[in-house]
């Protein structure tokens, strides 16, 4: 080739080598760009985060805000409870005002319960305060608590019952008329952890039959009793006519006996076999003797009385037995529950005592027959807790305190209703303000991966900036270390295997 097309040749590859490669150039650049653009669009508004400051170890050992063992609770606002502006507060105060009287007279340590001593704050306003009015009281429970919606775990509502103090015909000695007697406690009766003078005895949990100096055995239940175990000791304070109303005052927990001389002597709760109470209208009911929707206390007196000898086979279902003792207390005066006090009738109630403190006020809401056994009463009054029984169990649990006599007996026999249960609390033990102060716990790994990850050994305690200078070490939590990413494993492919086929007969 001559030089000059050599020369020309080679200009030309260098001119085409010279573009492609500006080509190149030009799109990487182009490239480079719109990645730094792209990222920029991205990146440059992002926030900051702010680094978590270390917690420290061990978190505060903080007592949870309100706590009743099998309760479920939720905190309202005044303006959502029901009926409760259309009580009669100033009547409810008078009631609360009895039990601050025995609360403030209280020394020692505080029960060891959802409430504590956190009444001990509003019965001290109590005590200065008169109201005048219906405002005036209302102002001071609103004041001074807030209301909690209770019920046991899993339930919408409570369960409330009635119960009164029978006023009973007796006679001072023992007659071919009145030879049913009314027991005193046993010297030989005997509790664990108390001494058997005790003024007041538990009215839960194991009794014992004292023989000797050591040796303890089961009480005797209704069935030895009734057959004359504890007979002729002295231990008889009357006598009455009919198993029946003994049993009844029994279950009441107190009781009137009028003699045929005019007198009349008062009778209280005082101890307890130790058998656990059964309810003599469920085992009717289980039998399918009375129907459950028919069932009331006056329902079991008419077939007691009808078959006598079916009624002493059912008291003995009930292996529960009460002793009494005697009260100093007018006819005028109102039977005295287990906080000491006088009972207000439609005012007070009986709680579960292993759960509630005596004078803690419950608003109780719904419907119950009070006219009539079919009628539907509005009820929305605010009952103080001023009694216990050993068949009320449970957080929103109530037995509803009608007076005496025959027509509260009849009121009281006709209740086993289901109603709303709102607790009032005190302010200073308000769950909203108090839950508020609990610390919220580091995140965890799950209890897989936390099986699979040990977790390493707790930093040594360090001294922090905030206690320099002082005594004090703290030990500072390290974050949650994160697992490895596992590793990738491919499959392996097994050689496949030729399998023989059986060849068809023609």
């Amino acid at each position: 080739m001559a030089p000059e097309a050599r020369i020309k040749s080679f200009l030309k590859t260098s001119a085409t080598a010279l573009c492609a490669g500006l080509v190149v150039l030009a799109s990487f650049s182009l490239g480079a760009e719109a990645a730094r653009r792209h990222y920029r669009s991205h990146h440059r508004h992002a926030p900051e985060v702010a680094a978590i400051p270390p917690r420290a170890l061990p978190y505060p050992q903080l007592p949870l805000p309100f706590e009743i063992p099998g309760a479920q609770y939720l905190p309202l606002a005044w303006a959502d409870v029901k009926g409760w502006s259309e009580d009669d507060h100033l009547a409810a105060y008078k009631t609360f005002r009895a039990s601050c009287r025995s609360i403030n007279a209280q020394t020692g340590a505080s029960e060891p319960k959802a409430l504590n001593g956190s009444l001990n704050e509003p019965c001290r306003a109590a005590k200065s305060f008169e109201p005048s009015d219906d405002a005036s009281a209302r102002t001071f429970f609103e004041t001074n608590f807030s209301p909690l919606r209770i019920s046991r775990l899993g339930e919408p509502d409570g369960f409330v019952t009635g119960y009164y103090e029978p006023v009973l015909d007796g006679s001072r000695a023992q007659t071919d008329v009145y030879n049913v007697p009314v027991y005193r406690r046993p010297s030989n009766l005997f509790v664990r952890g108390f001494n058997q003078a005790s003024v007041s005895l538990p009215n839960k949990g194991p009794v014992f039959r004292k023989i000797g100096r050591r040796k303890l055995v089961p009480y005797y239940d209704r069935g030895e009793i009734e057959d004359g175990k504890i007979a002729g000791r002295g231990l008889e304070i009357a006598w009455l006519k009919d198993p029946t109303d003994l049993l009844f005052a029994q279950i009441q927990g107190s009781a009137r006996i009028k003699f045929d001389d005019g007198g009349t002597i008062r009778l209280n709760y005082d101890s307890y076999n130790g058998y656990p109470y059964t309810a003599v209208g469920r085992v009717l009911v289980e039998r399918g003797i009375i129907p459950k929707e028919e069932m009331s206390m006056q329902k079991i007196r008419e077939w007691m009385a009808q078959n006598p000898d079916g009624a002493k086979e059912l008291r003995r279902q009930n292996r529960s037995y009460i002793f009494f003792h005697q009260v100093n207390l007018s006819d005028k005066d109102e039977a005295v529950g287990a906080q000491g006090v006088p009972l207000t009738a439609g005012r007070s109630i009986a709680v579960d005592k292993s759960l509630h403190v005596f004078g803690t006020p419950f608003f109780i809401e719904g419907e119950l027959p009070i006219e009539s056994d079919r009628a539907k009463t509005p009820f929305h009054r605010l009952m103080i807790a001023q009694d216990t029984g050993s068949a009320i169990i449970g957080p929103a649990r109530a037995d509803l305190y009608f007076g005496a006599g025959a027509d509260a007996g009849r009121v009281a026999g006709r209740l086993r209703h289901p109603m709303h249960f709102l607790m009032l609390v005190p302010k200073s033990l308000d769950p909203d303000v108090r839950a508020a102060r609990l610390p919220v716990p580091d995140p965890r790994p799950s209890e897989k991966i936390a099986r699979l990850f040990p977790q390493a050994p707790a930093a040594k305690p360090v001294v922090s900036a905030a206690t320099s200078g002082k005594d004090e070490t703290v030990a500072v939590a390290s974050p949650v270390p994160l697992p490895a990413p596992r590793p990738v494993i491919e499959p392996v492919r097994e050689p496949r295997r030729h399998m023989k086929t059986r060849s068809h007969q023609q």
